[in-house]
């Protein structure tokens, strides 16, 4: 009885989590950071939240060359999103990267040397809530504080079989036997963490969440 309440109080904070997550008000950011996978499903958010001028770049991040599972690597999706209307000269490449940690691990040095105070978040709605939990982790291993908003990729149909395989309704029953492994290799943040920081970014009063920019001049 203990193991089953415990799974049903763990689930429980990872759904708390995220509806934290999944209604994440935006705000001007300095970068929006969209994570390779899942094909081109993410590129449409990444594009429609420049267009929208919520930052002025658009960090693509991964070096993972693997169609048949889904993994662009950065360059390539590079090309699609100067397509959709993205200038190259807003673009930046993180091509090092082969999985989240990674990801995490390297954007946080680019957020280090460009001295970013807030970015937003590019996942697919189902790997969303470990891409947090890994950067949030990131971010305590390099003595960072900035703002992580979460911004999950819209659109994306959820029973659908993917070209790669699995649906995505399937992906999200594995991602949580995921976060758990990893959080237990110290990779992610935990949930209690995850918790804090969402209260520390609503009480912090240095955080003014701003309507959309009403010029059309630019940045």
């Amino acid at each position: 009885m203990r193991f089953i309440g415990g799974t049903l109080i763990r689930l429980s904070k990872e759904a708390q989590l995220l509806a934290l997550i999944f209604n994440d008000p935006l705000n001007r950011s300095d970068a929006i950071i969209c994570l390779e996978g899942d094909g081109y499903f993410r590129l449409g958010e990444a594009h429609r939240l420049f267009k929208e001028k919520w930052a002025p770049l658009v960090v693509i991040s991964g070096g993972l060359n693997c169609p048949q599972k889904g993994s662009y690597p950065a360059r390539v999706l590079k090309d699609r999103l100067i397509k959709l209307g993205v200038p190259n000269n807003r673009i930046i490449l993180e091509e090092k990267s082969q999985q989240t940690q990674e990801q995490a691990m390297e954007v946080m040095d680019l957020v280090k040397k460009r001295q970013w105070k807030r970015i937003i978040l590019i996942a697919s709605p189902f790997h969303q809530l470990r891409a947090f939990l890994t950067f949030l982790k990131a971010m305590q291993k390099n003595n960072l504080k900035i703002e992580i908003i979460n911004a999950p990729a819209k659109d994306i149909p959820w029973f659908k079989k993917s070209p790669w395989g699995p649906t995505r309704f399937e992906l999200f029953k594995d991602e949580f036997k995921k976060i758990n492994e990893y959080t237990k290799k110290g990779h992610l943040a935990t949930h209690e963490e995850a918790f804090r920081y969402y209260q520390h970014k609503e009480k912090n009063k240095s955080i003014k969440f701003e309507a959309l920019p009403q010029t059309k001049s630019g940045f």
